[in-house]
C-alpha cells in the first residue's frame, strides 16, 4: 500500500511542478519573474526526481535498504537544488517588488545559499550511510533556516506593503513547509512515523508554485 501510494503521489507532484515551470517558461512573455519562476519549478521538481524516482523504485522492488547509497546521494541533490530553488525565489522577490537596491540583504542570501551548500558537500554528512549523522543534519539545516526565514519575511512585508493580492500567502507556504521539514530532520531517524511531514511540505511546494502560475495566467488574462 505504501508503494503504491507514494509512487502515485509522486509521479503527480514532479509531472505537475516540471509541467507548471515549463508553461511559466513558454508563457512569461518575457516577464524575468515568471523566466525566474518557471526555472525555480524546474529546479525544484528535477532536484526531488533525484532522490524521488530511486525511492519509488525502491519502495516497488527490494526494499529501501538496497538503495541506502542511491537514496543518499539523491538528498544530497535535493538538498542542493532546494537552496538554489530559494535563492531564485528570492530574485522573484526582486523582480516583483522592482528592488533596485538592497545589496547587503543580497550578500546574506548569497551567503547563506554557499554556506549551506559547502556544508552539505561535507563527507561527515554521510549521505551514503544507512544512519546519517544527525548533527550534521543540524549543521548544514542552520542556513538553510535562516535563508527560508528571510525569504518570508521579504514576501510578507513586501506584499502587505503593496497589497498584492496574487502573492498575499506566499510566505505561508514556506512556513508550512518549514515546519513539517524541521521535525522530520530532527526526529524521523528515531520516530519513522514523523516522515508522513514530507506529505505536507511537498503539497506546500506546490502552492508555491501554483502561486506564480496562477499569478502569470491573471495577468496574461
Amino acid at each position: 500500500m505504501q508503494a503504491v501510494f507514494e509512487t502515485a503521489f509522486d509521479i503527480v507532484y514532479l509531472t505537475t511542478v516540471i509541467s507548471l515551470g515549463i508553461f511559466m517558461l513558454k508563457n512569461s512573455r518575457g516577464k524575468k519573474q515568471y523566466i525566474l519562476f518557471g526555472t525555480m519549478a524546474i529546479v525544484l521538481g528535477c532536484g526531488d526526481s533525484f532522490h524521488l524516482v530511486p525511492r519509488a523504485i525502491a519502495l516497488c522492488t527490494t526494499g529501501l535498504a538496497d538503495y541506502t547509497a542511491v537514496l543518499g546521494i539523491g538528498k544530497l541533490i535535493t538538498s542542493v537544488t532546494m537552496t538554489i530553488f530559494y535563492l531564485l525565489l528570492y530574485y522573484v522577490w526582486r523582480e516583483r517588488y522592482e528592488i533596485k537596491e538592497k545589496s547587503t540583504i543580497t550578500a546574506i542570501v548569497w551567503l547563506l545559499s554557499i554556506v549551506r551548500i559547502i556544508l552539505c558537500l561535507f563527507p561527515q554528512n554521510e549521505w551514503t550511510s544507512a544512519s546519517p549523522s544527525l548533527a550534521w543534519g543540524i549543521y548544514r539545516n542552520i542556513p538553510f533556516a535562516l535563508l527560508g526565514l528571510l525569504i518570508v519575511i521579504l514576501f510578507f512585508r513586501s506584499a502587505r506593503q503593496t497589497g498584492d493580492q496574487p502573492f498575499a500567502n506566499l510566505w505561508l507556504t514556506i512556513v508550512i513547509s518549514f515546519a513539517c521539514y524541521l521535525p522530520v530532520v530532527l526526529f524521523a531517524e528515531s520516530y519513522p512515523f514523523v516522515g508522513m511531514l514530507m506529505i505536507p511540505k511537498t503539497c506546500a511546494y506546490v502552492w508555491t508554485v501554483l502561486i506564480g502560475y496562477r499569478a502569470l495566467k491573471g495577468e496574461n488574462k
